[in-house]
C-alpha cells in the first residue's frame, strides 16, 4: 500500500455502467479528468512551482545566526546566509568555497588568511567584506550579548579573554581585515581541520548597519529579524515568519551565485513529529525533519522508497546538574548510568538502527574511537548506590528529568525512570516536560536536575564532542569541570599526529566518563520521510545541505 490518497470525483455515487455510452461516456471522462487535475496534491503542485516544503521541528529561537543553537534553527539560518566557507551537497569532509573563494594557513596551521569573493553581496545589494566578518566576531564575543555559541569563537586569538572581559579591546583578538577582501585570523591552537570550523551557523556573517538601525550590537531579538528589515547574504532572504506556522524563504536575487540556485521558494514548518507525519502523508511536506520509531517498519515495509535512514555524527544524553545533590555525587551518576539498558532502549523504542552509546564521542571515520567504559550492569549500579548511603534507593531524594515536548523524548524518559526503578529502588524521579524554548532556558540557567540533550557533531572532529565539557565553555551547563581533563584537550591541540591527539582526547573522555556530568544513551542515525521530486538531497554525517544544489522535479 502507498501513502497516496485515490482520486474520486465528489458528488454524488456514480451511475450504473450500462447508462454511460456515447457522448455521456465522452463527458464522464472530461469531467473525471478535470477533476484528477483539481485535485493534484499540495506538495506536487509546489514541486511544480519550486517551492520546497521542510518540517523543520519547532519555531526557531530567532532568525539571527548569534543566538541561536538548536539543529532546525541552523537548518534556516544556512538558507539566509553564507559563511567563508561552505558544505559540500555530497561529502561532508570537503570544503565548498562560500564568500571567500580560497585560503591558506601557515605551516603550523595557526594564521588561516581567507581571500572574499569581490561578488558576494547582501540581499540589499550591498557587498559583504571582511570588516563585516570582524564585526560578527566581536559582537559574536560580547559577553551583553549571551550568544550560545560564544565557546566556538575560542579558537581565536584571546577570543575567550574577550568573551570572559578579561581583556576589553577587541583589537587583540585573532581577526584582523587588512583590506575589503581579506579576512586573517590567528588561533590559540594549531587547528588543521579550522576551514571545517567556519562552516559553522556560530561564524555566520551579520550586516552590522541593519543590526544598528534597530539597537545595538549586542541588543538581542529586536527588530531587525523581522521580515522587511532582514538583511543576509545567503541564496535565499526572509520572506515570511508566522510563530507557529511558518518560516518562508525565496530566493535572493543579489546572492554571488544566485544562477546556480533552482528553488525559488523554501517553507520550514514547525510540526510536531505526528502532526509532521500526517502532513506528509497528506501532500503538505516534500520533507519531515523526524519520524516516529513505531512507524519506521510500516514504511519499511510499505512504502519503502519514501523512508531514509542514515548515519549520523551525533550522540542522544542526559545533562546532569552536578551542583543539586544528590547527583552532586560522583558514585550517583555512575549507579544511574550503570543502570540503563541502551540496547533495549534503540530496540525497543528509538528502533532506527542506533548504536548503544559505550562512551561519549561517537567513533568517527577519520579513526576516533571512544573508550568503552560504559556498560549495562545492575549489581554493580546498586552497589555504588548502596555507597553512596542509598541501599536499594532507600530515602533517594529524587529529582526531575526534564525532556522538551515530544513522544520520542518522554518514551525515552518513561523507560530510565523504570530502569531506575527495577534496578536501583529509586521511586522518586519525576518527568518535567517543557516545550522548546522554556527547556532551552532553563538548561542554560541550570534550573533543572536531570536534562534530556543531543549533540550534534558541529564540524567532521572528535574535538566538538569533547570541547564542549571544558570550564566555562557556552554549552557545558552541568556545572563540572576538571582540571585535567581541560590540561588534556590542551595538550591534544598541539600534537604534532592525528594519532598523538587522539591517545589525548581518549584520555580526556576517559576523565569525562569517570565523572559522568553526562549520561550517553546512544549514537544517532537519521530517520526521515522525502518524496521522490526532491533531488540532490544526499546522505550527509552531519545532515547539513547547502539548498543551493537543491531541486525539484515534479
Amino acid at each position: 500500500m502507498r501513502f497516496f490518497r485515490s482520486v474520486r470525483t465528489a458528488g454524488a455515487e456514480s451511475p450504473p455502467s450500462r447508462w454511460i455510452s456515447g457522448g455521456m461516456a465522452l463527458l464522464v471522462l472530461i469531467t473525471g479528468g478535470l477533476a484528477g487535475c483539481q485535485r493534484e496534491d499540495f506538495a506536487a503542485r509546489c514541486a511544480r512551482d519550486g517551492i520546497l516544503l521542510l518540517g523543520n521541528g519547532s519555531d526557531p529561537k530567532a532568525l539571527d545566526p548569534q543566538l541561536v543553537a538548536s539543529v532546525g534553527d541552523s537548518n534556516i539560518m544556512r538558507a539566509l546566509f553564507e559563511g567563508l566557507v561552505s558544505y559540500d551537497p555530497s561529502d561532508d569532509t570537503k570544503l565548498e568555497p562560500g564568500v571567500a573563494e580560497r585560503w591558506e594557513s601557515n605551516d603550523d596551521k595557526t594564521v588561516w588568511t581567507f581571500h572574499l569573493r569581490s561578488t558576494a553581496r547582501w540581499s540589499n545589494g550591498e557587498p559583504v567584506t571582511s570588516r563585516d566578518f570582524v564585526y560578527t566576531y566581536q559582537r559574536m564575543l560580547e559577553p551583553r550579548l549571551a550568544s550560545p555559541y560564544a565557546s566556538m569563537l575560542y579558537l581565536l586569538k584571546n577570543g575567550q579573554a574577550y568573551n570572559e572581559e578579561k581583556i576589553r579591546d577587541f583589537s587583540q583578538v585573532g581577526v584582523k581585515a587588512p583590506d575589503d577582501h581579506t579576512l586573517v585570523c590567528t588561533l590559540e591552537i594549531p587547528a588543521a581541520y579550522f576551514p571545517q570550523v567556519v562552516k559553522h551557523t556560530s561564524w555566520l556573517p551579520v550586516h552590522g548597519p541593519t543590526i544598528e538601525r534597530f539597537g545595538s550590537m549586542t541588543d538581542r531579538f529586536t527588530l531587525w529579524q523581522r521580515p522587511g528589515n532582514h538583511v543576509s547574504n545567503g541564496p535565499f532572504q526572509l520572506k515570511s515568519w508566522r510563530l507557529s506556522h511558518s518560516v518562508v524563504v525565496e530566493k535572493n536575487p543579489h546572492y554571488w551565485d544566485a544562477a546556480k540556485v533552482s528553488l525559488n521558494e523554501i517553507r520550514f514548518y514547525p510540526y510536531e513529529t505526528y502532526t509532521e507525519e500526517r502532513a506528509f502523508r497528506g501532500h503538505r511536506l516534500h520533507y519531515t525533519y523526524t519520524l516516529p520509531a513505531e512507524l519506521i517498519r510500516k514504511y519499511q515495509t510499505q512504502s519503502p522508497e519514501l523512508l531514509r535512514m542514515e548515519p549520523y555524527y551525533g550522540s542522544y544524553f542526559f545533562r546532569v546538574n552536578v551542583t543539586h545533590p544528590p547527583l552532586d555525587n560522583p558514585k550517583v551518576r555512575r549507579a544511574l548510568a550503570l543502570a540503563i539498558d541502551r540496547k533495549s532502549i534503540v530496540d525497543n523504542i528509538t528502533q532506527a538502527g542506533q548504536a548503544p552509546a559505550t562512551g561519549f564521542t561517537p567513533p568517527s571515520e577519520g579513526g576516533y574511537q571512544p573508550p568503552d567504559l560504559l556498560s549495562f550492569d545492575p549489581a554493580d549500579a546498586r552497589a555504588l548506590l548502596a555507597e553512596a548511603g542509598y541501599p536499594d534507593g532507600r530515602d533517594f531524594p529524587g529529582f526531575t528529568l526534564l525532556i522538551n515536548t515530544s513522544e520520542a523524548h518522554r518514551a525515552i524518559a518513561e523507560a530510565l525512570q523504570d530502569m531506575w526503578r527495577k534496578h536501583l529502588g529509586i521511586t522518586s524521579i519525576e518527568i518535567g516536560n517543557r516545550e522548546w524554548t522554556t527547556f532551552q532556558s532553563e538548561v542554560i540557567d541550570m534550573k533543572y536536575d536531570v536534562a534530556r540533550a543531543g549533540w550534534i557533531a558541529d564540524y567532521l572532529d572528535p574535538a566538538t564532542f569533547l570541547d564542549m565539557w571544558r570550564k566555562g565553555d557556552s554549552n557545558n551547563n552541568t556545572g563540572w569541570s576538571q582540571p585535567d581533563y581541560d590540561r588534556l584537550l590542551r595538550e591534544a591541540a598541539v600534537q604534532p599526529t592525528v594519532e598523538g591527539r587522539f591517545a589525548k582526547l581518549r584520555e580526556a573522555e576517559a576523565i569525562l566518563l569517570g565523572d559522568l556530568p553526562v549520561l550517553p544513551v546512544y549514537w544517532y542515525t537519521r530517520s526521515y520521510l522525502i518524496r521522490p521530486e526532491v533531488k540532490n538531497w544526499n546522505p550527509l554525517l552531519l545532515d547539513n545541505h547547502n539548498y543551493k544544489y537543491i531541486r525539484l522535479e515534479p
